[in-house]
C-alpha cells in the first residue's frame, strides 16, 4: 500500500512528475493521464463517460473514501483535502485534473485553479440545460448542502435560470447508499421517493443531479418519477469540456490503443475494488494510499 501524509500525498510510483506542481510553468505531455478524484465511486460516473468520449486516454482515479462524503465537511477542510489529491495525482503525471465531485467543485474549484498550473475541469450544476429543456418553468437540484449554498450555483442560478423556479433539494443519505453499493431495493426507493415526491408536487419536470453520485440512481429515480421528468446528468458535459481544453492545448493523447485505468483510494482498496466491479462492471487495478 502506498503511504501518503497529510495536507501532502506522496507517491512512490516510478510514473514521471511535472517539475512543478503550482502557478511555475510545468511541462505537460499528451501520452501523460487524466487525473479524475471524487470524494469516492461518485467520480466514477464521469471518469466513464471520459473513458468513452477519449478512449485512448490512460486515466488516473482518486476517491478519497477516507474522508467521505466531503458534504456536511467545511469549505476550508474540502479546499484542503483537494488540494492534497491534485498534489498527489499531479506526481503521478497527470496532465489535466477533472474534479468528479460537485462538493469539492463547489468549495475548492476556483482555488485549485489559482493554485495549480495544469488545466483543471470542474462540475458546475446543470441548470443551464435544465432552464432550456423544462416545459413547465419548473427545476429540481438534487445535491449536497455544500453544493446547493455554494457561489457556483448561485451564480449559474442567476445567470441561466431568469424565468425558470430552481427548487434546490438537499439529499442527506443518498451518497453514504451509494458508497454502499446500494443503488436499487426498498430502503433506496424509500429515500428516494422523500426528496423528490415534493419536486414533483411543486411541479418540476426536470431534474438536475447536483452529485456525481446520484447517476447510480437513475433507474430507481425512473420508477419514482416516470418517462415523463427529464434528468440531466451533467457527466457527458464534462467529458466533452475536458476533451475540448486537451484539443486546444494539444495534449490528446495520440495511440491508437485503448487507455488504461489506474485507481487509487485512501479507503480500503479491497472494498472499493468491489464497488468498481458493481458499479461499473469492471475489474481494475485499485492501490491503496494512506492520510497520514
Amino acid at each position: 500500500m502506498q503511504k501518503a501524509s497529510a495536507p501532502g500525498l506522496t507517491s512512490d510510483t516510478d510514473a514521471p512528475k511535472p517539475p512543478s506542481l503550482h502557478l511555475a510553468s510545468c511541462i505537460l505531455h499528451p501520452a501523460s493521464p487524466i487525473g479524475v478524484f471524487d470524494s469516492g465511486v461518485g467520480g466514477l460516473s464521469v471518469l466513464a463517460e471520459i473513458a468513452r468520449q477519449l478512449p485512448h486516454e490512460d486515466l488516473l482515479y482518486f476517491a478519497d473514501s477516507a474522508h467521505c462524503p466531503y458534504g456536511p465537511r467545511p469549505a476550508e477542510e474540502i479546499r484542503r483535502l483537494s488540494c492534497a489529491v491534485v498534489e498527489f495525482l499531479l506526481e503521478q503525471g497527470a496532465k489535466l485534473i477533472v474534479v468528479a465531485c460537485n462538493t469539492a467543485s463547489a468549495a475548492a474549484l476556483t482555488h485549485l485553479r489559482q493554485t495549480f498550473a495544469v488545466p483543471i475541469v470542474g462540475m458546475v450544476p446543470a441548470v443551464k440545460p435544465a432552464a432550456t429543456v423544462t416545459n413547465r418553468k419548473v427545476v429540481g437540484v438534487l445535491a449536497t448542502r455544500a453544493t446547493v449554498q455554494g457561489q457556483l450555483f448561485a451564480e449559474v442560478v442567476e445567470q441561466f435560470a431568469t424565468g425558470v423556479e430552481v427548487i434546490p433539494q438537499v439529499c442527506p443519505g443518498l451518497v453514504e447508499r451509494v458508497e454502499a453499493g446500494e443503488i436499487n431495493g426498498p430502503e433506496v426507493e424509500a429515500l428516494l421517493r422523500r426528496y423528490l415526491e415534493p419536486l414533483l408536487e411543486r411541479g418540476a419536470d426536470t431534474l438536475v443531479l447536483g452529485c456525481t453520485h446520484y447517476p447510480f440512481l437513475i433507474p430507481a429515480m425512473r420508477r419514482i418519477v416516470g418517462a415523463d421528468v427529464a434528468i440531466l446528468d451533467p457527466s457527458p458535459a464534462v467529458a466533452r469540456q475536458a476533451g475540448r481544453v486537451l484539443t486546444k492545448r494539444g495534449l490528446l493523447n495520440p495511440k491508437a490503443g485503448p487507455g488504461r485505468r489506474v485507481y487509487f483510494t485512501s479507503g480500503d482498496p479491497a472494498a472499493f475494488a468491489a464497488l468498481l466491479e458493481k458499479l461499473m462492471g469492471e475489474r481494475g487495478e485499485v492501490r491503496g494510499v494512506e492520510w497520514g
